[in-house]
């Protein structure tokens, strides 16, 4: 994310001029914007104009200047998109005020937010800035038979690529130099910064020698670490200790992975934790809150008043942090955030024990 201008608007509103420069950058701004929000972007509009319509032509499509009071955000993940939607209340051509729009927002695109900003946003988008001096990161991980190949993303971890050739003995069995082959090529073809390569036993060092051998350009971008097994339980064991980390100076996912352990394991004990909104905003009450977990969908639920709650959750927020608590949002895409949302979507890890 790079921002280019800082500013105020009306009432008292932050204004800030930014540039996606990434997917990444897109998911950030899906959870930062919200509806009342205003969004000032260079877009297209088919725009009627009377002969065309006796002409039933549907009219032609022109480029212009609009800001937007927002109504709706989707990120759409596929498209590389961020489709953001609204009644214009300014814009190039006054004959199309008040009508509704939607503006498509892709990677190197320029727009200017005008909102009042909660600390949580503000973090998200110093972490997305941070973030752009990161670099992208593969994972792979090997076994006997089987290889896989995620990316590492802030959204969360996709796979990439998956092989599977049986080896050893037998009639179908193949050499294993063609699935090692098979993983070159897709990491050569992917071309990560930093790849880490990580697996159980000696299948993913022999991996590494003959990578290191065939496709020499990856040699000096691979690191190995040990796991016990390959495909996704592997990659979260890579993230859990912090092999990422040492290859960006900071993932969230990683992270997430830590937290959501460190979570499950003080519940399983009865130690130090809570969840639900209800017990967690009591805790908050308490000043009992070191971390507090909270999921980034479910949050922009409740903030739109779409939500079940009984809580109001910014309250919660301030009062963390009030008294020195730190506030994590989870990705719902990435697996922490999932089990996170399978404890009610928000938790807290305790400085002491209510109960």
């Amino acid at each position: 994310m790079r921002i280019s201008e800082r500013g105020y608007g009306e009432e008292g509103r932050e204004r800030l001029t930014l540039v996606p420069e990434n997917v990444d950058d897109l998911w950030h701004l899906a959870h930062v914007l919200e509806p009342g929000d205003r969004v000032e972007a260079d877009t297209t509009r088919r725009i009627q104009r009377d002969d065309d319509r006796m002409r039933d032509t549907g009219g032609q499509r022109e480029h212009i200047f609009v800001t937007l009071e927002v109504d709706d955000v989707e990120f759409a993940r596929f498209a590389n998109r961020l489709r953001v939607s609204g009644v214009i209340v300014a814009c190039s051509r006054e004959d199309q005020l008040n009508a509704h729009h939607t503006v498509n927002v892709e990677e190197h695109d320029e727009i200017t937010i005008e909102k009042h900003f909660k600390p949580d946003q503000t973090e998200r988008l110093e972490e997305a800035t941070e973030a752009a001096e990161n670099p992208d990161v593969a994972i792979a991980t090997v076994e006997e038979g089987a290889a896989y190949v995620h990316t590492v993303q802030q959204y969360g971890t996709e796979e990439y690529a998956s092989f599977t050739k049986p080896t050893g003995k037998g009639e179908y069995s193949r050499p294993r130099e063609e699935l090692f082959a098979d993983l070159g090529e897709a990491l050569s073809h992917l071309d990560a910064d930093a790849v880490i390569l990580a697996g159980p036993g000696f299948t993913k060092q022999d991996a590494r020698d003959y990578i290191a051998e065939e496709y020499r350009d990856l040699d000096d971008r691979i690191s190995t670490v040990d796991t016990s097994a390959a495909g996704d339980r592997g990659v979260h064991e890579v993230l859990k200790r912090g092999a990422v980390d040492e290859v960006q100076k900071e993932t969230r996912i990683a992270k997430e992975a830590n937290l959501i352990d460190e979570l499950t394991e003080n519940i399983a004990q009865g130690a130090k934790a809570t969840y639900g909104p209800e017990d967690v905003a009591e805790a908050a009450e308490f000043g009992a809150v070191e971390t507090l977990l909270v999921v980034d969908d479910r949050l922009r639920t409740e903030r739109q008043g779409d939500g079940d709650w009984e809580i109001d959750v910014n309250e919660v927020i301030e009062s963390v942090e009030r008294q020195g608590g730190d506030v994590v949002v989870f990705s719902a895409d990435f697996a922490p955030g999932e089990q996170l949302s399978n404890l009610g979507g928000i938790a807290a890890i305790l400085r002491y024990r209510l109960q």
